[in-house]
């Protein structure tokens, strides 16, 4: 409203100072000046009583000799001299009678005005638009937040599934600001600033609107990078104003989404400084030490970087309060799915607890995702509700990637495929204590997968052991060993497995301190985030020696996982090939389909010779 003040009064003082320039222009010639008849005009000519004239068009003024009513200028209308000279034969008085021009006159000098004013606003508008939404450019250093009331939230902790413990701690917010006087009676103040800490896609948007719309305050919102901009002091200047929006509105609720965008560490791993970064975190921490917590304004914040975040932000009396928004478990994940099941038309048969088993580290995003697709996998094939196949479709889809039916591969490349992914569940088969192959496909999926193996755990996990650690990587060289055993060759099917045992064994070797010869010391100083591994430089801080005993374990750790696979599947040769044609045929084979097979599989350490009959032809080709 500011602006459009500002412009109506610029508008008023330019009218009032033309009107004021006319009204004097009209007043001095009043006072100068005397009208007379043009009959009266003529007598004074005759008379030779006018020293000087200036004749226009329709008018006669000049300078008389002798002052009339104390004025010697003199003014008067032109009349045709015809008409003049048979008046004046007939004694009548007689004087010119001019069209009336002050309309004219005023719009000669107001159209100029408007057209110019009218150019003038629109550049200034244009710029406006340029500079981005808040006015023009005096409005570049105004807060950009998104201001909601109750009724624009619409997000209450119903809607907030999963994440029970992070509830928990918001609630005291919550009846702080529902009434900071009863709650703290004891003495006790509310935390300034509450930090939400998880990885992407976990809620923490969603808990700080829930926040607001429990405790019925108006909720600002805004980006941490809408502070930086190219010009040094905006950022600053847009802390400022946040703050001083919010105390007008207290009390309230500012959210700063993205933390990290403008609370980074300052001067970390660079040489120099970010003047406009810096200031403006220097702005805010000036602000969360500036104004006391009692007045109804908390501050929530979410990031996912935690680690890179600037020291003086999470000290005590700033951002003192750190909530972790994790990955749900499985019955998060179940409660999250039935918030989210209500929004589809899904079947009685789907159950949120055996699609939550399907999922593990699925965050909320990923299951609203999952329940969309799901929805669109029946829409396409015309069902009337969503039901379990349609689930377990839009996981293969998200996980593996889109069937790619139209890739035709060679029939020996397929049956290379076939026996590389009958490798890997025979080999998971083999071993105790790994999690159970749920599906085995050759269809391609992807940018460059041509099948995939998927297990299903049977729990979460958060803790594994060296053994699980060594049958994992078994199970991901299954598929490599099986193209030894069967075409005694080795392919690029198995890059992505590579990749994944290396990290592992690396893992192991300089995280996790699981080699006997190297110690209990870590030999991995990169910062992980949750974000996954640190994106700073690697500093090696161990000796040439050190590195080559490191190198050696991570080759002998890998060789044995691949000498143990080839050993499971040269015991299990015949159940490689009956079920590589199997899936040759079918292209597809589910958990219930491959449990036959299972059960004749020769396991790790028994004798072999224990499996009943052949399901049938192993070398059947498509």
């Amino acid at each position: 409203m500011k602006p459009d003040r500002t412009r109506f009064n610029v508008v008023f003082a330019m009218l009032a100072v033309f009107a004021i320039m006319l009204l004097q222009s009209v007043w001095s010639r009043v006072e100068s000046v005397v009208a007379i008849p043009y009959s009266q005009f003529q007598t004074l000519l005759e008379q030779e009583k006018v020293e000087d004239i200036q004749v226009s068009a329709r008018e006669i003024r000049g300078t008389l000799k002798e002052p009339i009513e104390g004025k010697k200028q003199f003014a008067t209308n032109r009349i045709e001299p015809e008409l003049a000279a048979q008046l004046g034969k007939h004694g009548v008085k007689y004087t010119g009678q001019p069209e009336s021009t002050l309309l004219p006159t005023l719009l000669s000098y107001i159209l100029p005005v408007l057209l110019f004013f009218g150019i003038w606003m629109l550049i200034m508008r244009r710029m406006a638009n340029k500079i981005g939404p808040g006015g023009a450019l005096m409005s570049i250093g105004k807060s950009k937040a998104k201001v909601y009331v109750e009724a624009d939230t619409k997000v209450s902790f119903k809607d907030v599934a999963g994440v029970d413990e992070a509830k928990e701690e918001l609630e005291e917010v919550v009846a702080f600001l529902k009434d900071p006087k009863t709650y703290g009676r004891l003495g006790a103040r509310m935390p300034k600033g509450v930090l939400l800490i998880g990885p992407p896609g976990t809620g923490k948007t969603l808990l700080a609107r829930a926040v607001a719309g429990e405790a019925a305050v108006p909720f600002f919102s805004i980006s941490g990078s809408e502070f930086v901009e190219m010009f040094v002091g905006v950022g600053a200047a847009r802390v400022r104003d946040l703050f001083e929006q919010a105390r007008l509105k207290a009390p309230c609720i500012i959210f700063i989404d993205e933390l990290d965008a403008l609370g980074r560490a300052r001067n970390a791993g660079v040489i120099g400084g970010h003047d406009e970064k810096e200031q403006t975190l220097n702005q805010l921490l000036v602000e969360l030490d500036g104004f006391d917590a009692s007045g109804g304004i908390v501050i929530i914040a979410a990031t996912n970087r935690p680690e890179i975040l600037d020291p003086a932000l999470l000290r005590a009396g700033r951002f003192d309060r750190q909530v972790l928004v994790d990955r749900p478990d499985k019955r998060g994940r179940a409660e999250i799915l039935a918030v989210h099941l209500k929004k589809v038309s899904a079947s009685g048969a789907v159950a949120p607890e055996q699609v939550a088993a399907l999922t593990p580290g699925f965050t909320g995003a990923d299951l609203a995702n999952l329940v969309n697709e799901a929805a669109l996998v029946a829409t396409r094939r015309g069902a009337e509700d969503v039901n379990m196949a349609d689930f377990t479709a839009a996981i293969e889809r998200i996980v593996a990637g889109l069937e790619k039916k139209n890739r035709l591969l060679a029939p020996h490349e397929r049956r290379v495929v076939a026996h590389h992914e009958m490798g890997h569940a025979l080999v998971a088969a083999a071993l105790a204590g790994t999690d159970p192959v749920h599906k085995i496909s050759i269809i391609p999926r992807g940018v460059g997968a041509l099948g995939y193996t998927l297990q299903r755990p049977t729990e979460d996990r958060y803790i594994m052991v060296k053994e699980e650690l060594e049958k994992k990587m078994a199970v991901l060289l299954g598929g490599r060993a099986a193209e030894q055993v069967i075409f005694n060759h080795l392919s690029t099917g198995a890059a992505d497995d590579l990749n994944k045992v290396t990290e592992i064994a690396r893992s192991m070797v300089t995280h996790y301190a699981m080699i006997p010869g190297l110690g209990h010391v870590t030999y991995d100083n990169e910062p992980a985030g949750l974000l996954g591994p640190g994106m700073g430089s690697f500093t090696r801080q161990y000796s040439n020696e050190t590195a080559r005993e490191i190198d050696r374990a991570i080759r002998d750790i890998a060789e044995e996982a691949f000498v143990r696979a080839h050993a499971i599947l040269e015991r299990n040769r015949s159940l490689l090939e009956e079920g590589a044609g199997v899936l040759l045929e079918n292209e597809t084979l589910t958990e219930e389909e491959l449990q036959p097979l299972f059960a004749r599989v020769v396991k790790e350490g028994a004798s072999p010779g224990l499996h009943g009959p052949r399901l049938g032809d192993g070398n059947q080709e498509v």
